[in-house]
């Protein structure tokens, strides 16, 4: 069976909830078997400082783990894709602070982009889980 938008919205998704370098690593080693790319990145910070960041960590890891190449429109579909799932989340998450985990899958031209939020102001958290996808 080949993947599909759905596929790749779902490993994105379980490499955001991953909990361990370890659990990446099998994750990755799984996915890479069936031809899907995949990279993780941990995130924190006060929400609107943090948008801009997380939208360049998104683009650094998905060249630096070869989902990505250097075209514009790779680069532009992953900053949609990561703009997007940060949109899903932004009103929970204005004026507080946020950490967890990015996840990002590709496979042909299906890219899906998950980011795993804590938001939250000491120990009273929320969680959300905001996710894009863009056709490259």
């Amino acid at each position: 069976m080949i993947p599909g938008s759905k596929d790749i919205a779902k490993a994105a998704i379980r490499l955001a909830l991953s909990s361990t370098r370890e659990d990446e690593k099998t994750l990755k080693s799984r996915y890479s078997q069936k031809d899907i790319h995949v990279a993780a990145v941990d995130f924190g910070g006060e929400f609107l400082s943090s948008v801009m960041r997380i939208v360049e960590c998104c683009v650094v890891a998905s060249k630096r783990e070869g989902i990505i190449g250097e075209t514009h429109q790779e680069e532009g579909s992953v900053a949609g894709a990561a703009r997007e799932a940060i949109s899903q989340i932004s009103s929970k998450a204005i004026g507080l602070n946020v950490g967890g985990k990015i996840g990002i899958a590709r496979f042909g031209e299906h890219l899906a982009i998950a980011i795993f939020f804590g938001i939250g102001l000491l120990h009273l958290n929320e969680v959300a889980i905001g996710l894009g996808h863009r056709v490259i």
